[in-house]
């Protein structure tokens, strides 16, 4: 019931979406800079996290290899 009714309203969000995209052509791109650094600083983020879980990981299992 709850996959229904999300489908349901993407649905309706994009088609309002696109209706207003089609009743004002001209699109306000303001802010669409800073919306791209912080998806890309969030990307960033992630990777960084990645790597350090796998430094950690790696580290601690040749740790328990020293005698």
């Amino acid at each position: 019931m709850l996959k229904i009714y999300i489908a349901l309203q993407l649905a309706a969000l994009t088609m309002l979406a696109t209706l207003e995209d089609r009743v004002t052509k001209k699109r306000d791109e303001r802010g669409s800079v800073t919306i791209e650094q912080v998806i890309w600083a969030g990307a960033v983020i992630v990777i960084v996290g990645i790597v350090v879980a796998a430094i950690k990981a790696f580290v601690t299992s040749e740790s328990g290899k020293i005698k």
